[in-house]
């Protein structure tokens, strides 16, 4: 993992050493820099080295030094790759380095190029000769890269803070992207909050051409389910064959590393089987696992990974913290963050991903599972929502509505009250927003009340209605898959752990996103995955036998802190920027504080917003104070 920044047009070496010195945490071993002053082009970038530690210095050119490339991520064929771009011709001078393959790769299939690799990436290619720097990013969107055009200057940056680092560029709140950042908790791409400010979506390349100002994005790539219907059940045991092979292949391919590396391990079926995978590639004795463990019992899963980790001998390492050390880093973590983020998961990531660090450089993960092979719950309430929504009525459903609003309120991990209260508001809407309203901190009937301007309902949830609409087959399952493929891994989970992994220096690899597993799963019918009221129905036969039987039965639980107890405890901060009402969140906060109801995912959405504009804030003024030096 690294971090990278350039720009081009008006701007200065001191503009590339701040946007650099912004990424310092993602690229801690390393920096580098360069600047062609024909075509005012700047390219900076912070390593952090995982891979032919001493040949993979950025930004790394080809031979005549009109092809330049600077590049956060991994790719795991390049090695197949290397070979291949051998026998047409090229001629490598580095022993190993994965960049180096993307130079003399972009030199043989230009734009064609991310279409051919397996792995995590985000990078920019600057070609001196075409007048063009070129922009890629992964499949699913593992590594960040965003963008602004502004002013004559087109600038690109693994997060937001570098651009806001730049001197000459200038950002101010986006009102639409404002309310989808209320509507879902995060931001989804293209969009940011800043008006100024894009996000190059998973799967998605851009060119920019130098002499003419243009910027031209293009999809190479999406997950799109075509399922093969002809499958049956007699043909169960030979895919859950096949899966398993492509599994373990996945996770072989993900322990490819010069330094220490280890696995992230909740005891669940995705980070358990990713231990076996990397147990059956080497002694169990000599991988690290990591845990962390909160003292209080409805959050803490820190027996079951303990046990998991016995049953394959490895050399596992286990913190069990009290989970008012996870409040204490609410201003450290979520004021550091480039893009706000509703998701209170942030916070055990980032300590799991801190604890990691003292031991390795690299830690696996079981990110994906849940979203290809339809691990989490909503995907269970899909058959009574649409008997309920047959039933139902609107009116009959706001009556059911208000009755449950009756209910004891509980501040435990998923409470039964939560998730009912929950189903219903979704069930408040039609199909097609059940899935993002179910998530959703604010749902589109409260929107009005904090928001400033009016609110057009389709065009907040315009991605995630895409998903809905999109997908082939009419089958909800099939659709709930593409929302949280398409939509909510990139933009939440992989942001999540990405930011939270990188303020610790740590890169980190999710074992389930491998080009070959994936594609496999496209192609895979909804009933293989959720089967009998269970999501990760193949999955689990494919695993049966490799994992032990309490860990494939045993209920998923997500990775929660008592976010909805803390708010009580927490002074409201004061959102005094565009786009939201004066005091929007007062009213929520008393009646959350007096036990009235329970606003934890509004109030913690809020909460991110306030720390992250605090964070931008003070990036700003430095950049324009050292601007004006």
């Amino acid at each position: 993992m690294c971090g990278l920044a350039g720009f081009a047009g008006r701007g200065d070496h001191g503009d590339l050493i701040r946007m650099t010195d912004a990424l310092a945490h993602r690229g801690p071993d390393g920096d580098g820099f360069h600047h062609d002053p024909d075509h005012a082009v700047f390219l900076g970038h912070r390593r952090l080295s995982i891979i032919d530690i001493a040949g993979g210095h950025q930004p790394f050119f080809n031979e005549d030094g009109k092809i330049a490339v600077i590049y956060n991520g991994e790719i795991y064929n390049h090695r197949e790759l290397r070979a291949a771009l051998e026998a047409a011709g090229h001629r490598f001078k580095s022993d190993h380095s994965d960049t180096e393959v993307l130079v003399h790769g972009y030199e043989e299939w230009g734009a064609g190029l991310p279409l051919r690799l397996n792995g995590m990436f985000a990078f920019a290619v600057y070609d001196a000769m075409r007048g063009r720097i070129f922009l890629a990013r992964d499949r699913f969107g593992e590594k960040p890269l965003y963008h602004t055009l502004q002013h004559g200057v087109f600038a690109f940056a693994s997060e937001v803070t570098a651009l806001a680092a730049h001197s000459g560029l200038n950002f101010s709140i986006d009102r639409l992207g404002l309310q989808k950042f209320l509507a879902h908790g995060f931001t989804p791409a293209p969009n940011t909050i800043y008006a100024e400010c894009r996000k190059l979506p998973a799967g998605h390349s851009a060119t920019y051409d130098l002499g003419t100002r243009a910027l031209e994005t293009r999809c190479y790539w999406r997950f799109s389910l075509d399922p093969d219907e002809s499958l049956s059940a007699a043909d169960e045991p030979r895919l859950a064959e096949e899966l398993r092979h492509l599994f373990f292949q996945s996770v072989k391919r993900r322990l490819i590393s010069d330094v220490p590396l280890g696995l992230f391990l909740s005891g669940g079926i995705d980070s358990t089987a990713a231990v076996a995978a990397a147990a059956a590639c080497r002694p169990a004795a000599s991988i690290d696992t990591f845990a962390i463990g909160f003292s209080d019992p409805s959050f803490d899963e820190s027996d079951h990974a303990r046990r998991a980790a016995a049953y394959y001998g490895t050399r596992h390492h286990e913190q069990v913290l009290a989970l008012e050390m996870a409040k204490d880093l609410l201003d450290p973590v979520l004021g550091r963050l480039d893009e706000p983020l509703g998701d209170a998961s942030i916070l055990p990531t980032y300590m799991v991903s801190r604890f990691a660090r003292s031991r390795v450089t690299v830690a696996l993960s079981g990110d994906g599972g849940d979203e290809l092979f339809a691990g989490y719950d909503p995907f269970k309430a899909l058959l009574p929502a649409r008997i309920y929504a047959t039933l139902m009525p609107g009116a009959v459903n706001r009556g059911i509505r208000r009755l449950a609003d009756l209910l004891p309120i509980s501040r435990q991990n998923m409470s039964v009250d939560f998730k009912l209260k929950r189903f219903l508001s979704g069930l408040s809407y039609p199909a097609p927003f059940w899935n993002p309203v179910w998530l959703a901190p604010v749902e589109p009937k409260d929107m009005a009340d904090l928001l400033a301007d009016s609110v057009n309902v389709e065009a907040v949830y315009s991605e995630a209605l895409a998903c809905w609409e999109t997908t082939k087959s009419a089958s909800t399952i099939d659709r709930t898959l593409s929302f949280y493929t398409n939509f909510y891994l990139p933009d939440d989970i992989l942001l999540k752990v990405d930011r939270a992994a990188m303020m610790n220096g740590l890169e980190t690899r999710a074992a389930f996103l491998d080009n070959d597993l994936v594609a496999f799963c496209e192609r895979l019918p909804a009933r293989f995955k959720f089967a009998r009221g269970r999501g990760k129905h193949l999955l689990r036969q494919a695993l049966r036998g490799v994992l032990p039987d309490s860990v494939l039965d045993r209920p998923k639980k997500g990775f929660g802190v008592p976010t909805s107890r803390w708010l009580r405890q927490l002074p409201a901060p004061r959102e005094e920027f565009g786009g939201l009402k004066p005091g929007a969140f007062d009213r929520l906060w008393r009646e959350h504080a007096a036990g009235r109801a329970d606003h934890r995912l509004a109030l913690w959405s809020g909460l991110s917003l306030d720390r992250h504009l605090a964070g931008m804030q003070r990036m700003r003024a430095t950049s324009i104070t050292a601007g004006a030096a």
